[in-house]
């Protein structure tokens, strides 16, 4: 196909459902454990409108379609995530967790304008942490992360940490500092150990109370397939297997940008290639099923079957 042919073929993926279509899905590269959790992905419904000026506006990717997607990975447990098209309103993000129930935890994007009996109402409906997005909107400032992060520790939540790598690094100390624990998305934009945003988050998880998410590899790889990020995948398991999760990263809104998109990947490909970062089933059991079951608080007795 010519270059022409390959953008149209693009613009058309970007017009339609965020399902992929079954031809996208490959075989398991592993056997996926009872109460397999997926720690980061979002629903976009066309019933909450994107805050105006939103950097990304994904075509629908409603729960429906990723309960399908759900079940040909075989997770059986997730953690959606507020995306930054809707800002500071969660109402999306609360009817997500109340059509998945008790398997499924939410992470929210609220400002210090938050009222502690919002706070308490996310929690009820199982919200365990707060997303802190910059690039892409900054609807929380910096200023406001320490504050929000001592009215978050009574409920128990986390911090949840998205930023381009500058930021990253920049941020480090505040990062330390916090009262709560925190969750590193995406990697932490790093491809390799000799990347100053690898150091940073090597350096939190070095300090006990620091988390990543193996995800959105093909954010920052310049590879489809994400694998030039082994590196700083492998660095982060064999440091501390015990603080990493697994994350889908679907619908994968950036790559449903009118400029500069990223490749849409294959779902099955972005599971089996965390076969390469964790080489044995207990390893994979482990990130998983059990830090999943200890960080957003999945009952370790109630673990659903592989779907």
């Amino acid at each position: 196909m010519d270059r022409r042919a390959l953008l149209g073929a693009g613009a058309a993926l970007a017009a339609t459902s965020a399902f992929a279509a079954d031809a996208k899905f490959s075989g398991r590269a592993f056997k996926v454990p009872d109460g397999a959790c997926d720690c980061h992905h979002h629903i976009y419904d066309p019933r909450w409108s994107y805050i105006p000026g939103a950097a990304l506006t994904p075509p629908p990717a409603p729960v429906a379609d990723y309960r399908k997607v759900q079940h040909r990975l075989g997770t059986s447990r997730d953690v959606v995530v507020q995306p930054s098209s809707y800002g500071t309103d969660n109402r999306c993000l609360l009817d997500v967790l109340k059509q998945l129930g008790d398997g499924c935890r939410g992470v929210c994007v609220v400002n210090s304008r938050v009222s502690d009996a919002a706070l308490k109402a996310l929690h009820a409906a199982g919200v365990r942490g707060l997303r802190i997005q910059f690039g892409l909107g900054n609807p929380v400032s910096a200023d406001e992360v320490r504050p929000l992060a001592r009215r978050i520790h009574e409920l128990g939540w986390h911090i949840q940490i998205n930023m381009p790598p500058e930021q990253l690094t920049q941020m480090e100390p505040v990062l330390r500092a916090l009262p709560v624990p925190v969750m590193i998305d995406h990697l932490g934009r790093a491809t390799a150990s000799n990347q100053p945003q690898y150091a940073a988050v090597r350096r939190l998880l070095d300090g006990g109370r620091c988390w990543v998410k193996l995800s959105g590899a093909t954010l920052v790889s310049q590879a489809p397939d994400g694998r030039d990020v082994t590196s700083a995948a492998l660095g982060y398991v064999r440091a501390a297997p015990e603080r990493c999760v697994w994350g889908s990263d679907w619908p994968h809104p950036e790559s449903t940008r009118r400029v500069d998109p990223v490749p849409m990947p294959d779902d099955m490909a972005v599971l089996n290639r965390l076969a390469q970062w964790a080489t044995t089933e207990k390893l994979r059991h482990r990130i998983l099923v059990e830090n999943p079951e200890s960080f957003y608080g999945f009952d370790p007795a109630r673990r659903p079957k592989a779907l």
